[in-house]
């Protein structure tokens, strides 16, 4: 009977999540905020909670995960993180200063201490590279003179990930000084190992995955991914962070070809990942966090607005291309609620935590692709009045 029950469930909750993807595309915005409100509805407090697939939604968000940031890092070259670090990072430490500032200001001003500070911080710092991409596309601007500055501060923020994570895993798993060195360290000396084998041995490590059929392709990539992701974790590291730089390490042709077979099922284990950080969020606790969340809404538009504009103008792009490069950055998603389910393993985080965050990223992954269509277009047509005045 518990066998059935799992099942039903299972299939409950999958056809659920298609159902809400299809809503999310037919009124066009990215299906995470709506995905957190299903895993809102049937967690713990929720209208009805289901009970029987713990042991598997909990495997499944992990794999979620690793197959978010393995994607993640497929779409990046070495070469590409090396000459996005030369060139945009003054507009990575602008767009770290301005945008993690008001998480870890809120956290302490909260009673949350360093540590609420230190992973509130990353929560309102890093936008979604998901949603940025899935607009920029929709809308057409992938080819805009702007384009590339996003694109640049998106590639310093996943980079600064690849730091910021170990230590987030270190400070929330309590480690002393020398444990929590030694996983800095650990982070520190991979990531310039995986960049210095992508830049001169790229072709060696996609052989160990590459296969002319696709079933042994998959099978070999996402085996390694896994393991990568263990060892990763083993060593304090994120499993995640172990993901994304093997995606970096794997080389341009059999990136694209793992990309388009692994698409399908990081989508399906990214949807269960989003459910069950809902799952273990209770939304009778939201409403007490609600004034708190849209403050931090309004700010870190106004300061993910202002970084987005920086590095545009650094890029010699015109007016209206800084305020579109600007709006562009605005939404979170993958990253801010990978950083929060990290927080929630750790007994030191208020249990406020996981309530302001879910809050805050259902109002940023809907409000960002909104200012995308609009604030534009009415700053646009505002500055056309002006000079048809003139």
């Amino acid at each position: 009977m518990e066998t059935a029950l799992a099942l039903e469930e299972l299939g409950a909750l999958f056809f659920g999540l298609g159902v809400l993807g299809r809503l999310a595309g037919r009124i066009g915005i990215s299906p995470i905020p709506l995905y957190l409100l299903g895993g809102l509805a049937f967690g713990q407090g929720g209208l009805l909670p289901l009970a029987g697939i713990g042991g598997f939604t909990e495997l499944a968000s992990e794999v979620g995960v690793v197959l978010l940031l393995l994607l993640l890092g497929l779409e990046y070259s070495a070469s590409d993180l090396v000459g996005g670090l030369k060139r945009s990072w003054l507009a990575g430490i602008v767009d770290m200063v301005l945008n993690a500032t008001p998480g870890a200001v809120a956290a302490l001003l909260l009673g949350w201490g360093p540590v609420g500070a230190l992973a509130m911080a990353g929560v309102t710092w890093v936008s979604s590279s998901g949603i940025i991409a899935k607009v920029l596309s929709d809308l057409g601007r992938l080819g805009n003179r702007e384009t590339p500055a996003v694109l640049s501060v998106l590639v310093m923020e996943d980079l600064a990930m690849a730091l910021y994570l170990p230590i987030t895993t270190a400070v929330l798993a309590s480690l002393g000084f020398l444990a929590g060195l030694r996983t800095v360290g650990i982070a520190l000396v991979l990531l310039v190992v995986v960049l210095v084998v992508a830049l001169r041995f790229g072709g060696a490590v996609s052989a160990v995955v590459d296969s002319p059929t696709s079933e042994v392709f998959l099978l070999r990539v996402i085996g390694v991914a896994l393991l990568v992701a263990g060892v990763a974790s083993q060593l304090q590291v994120s499993a995640g962070v172990g993901a994304f730089l093997l995606g970096i390490a794997i080389s341009e042709d059999t990136a694209e070809n793992a990309t388009r077979v692994l698409s399908p099922l990081r989508d399906l284990f990214a949807a269960v990942f989003f459910v069950v950080f809902g799952l273990n969020t209770d939304p009778r606790e939201i409403p007490a966090v609600i004034p708190v969340a849209l403050a931090l809404a309004v700010v870190t538009t106004l300061t993910k607005i202002g970084a987005g504009w920086f590095a545009a103008h650094q890029s010699g792009v015109g007016s209206l291309g800084r305020w579109r490069a600007g709006v562009a950055l605005v939404a979170r998603g993958e990253f801010s609620i990978v950083i929060a389910g990290l927080a929630l393993t750790s007994a030191s985080i208020d249990p406020g935590f996981a309530p302001l965050a879910t809050t805050y990223v259902l109002l940023m992954a809907v409000l960002g692709p909104v200012l995308a269509r609009v604030v534009v277009p009415v700053h646009g047509a505002l500055s056309g009045r002006r000079r048809a005045a003139a």
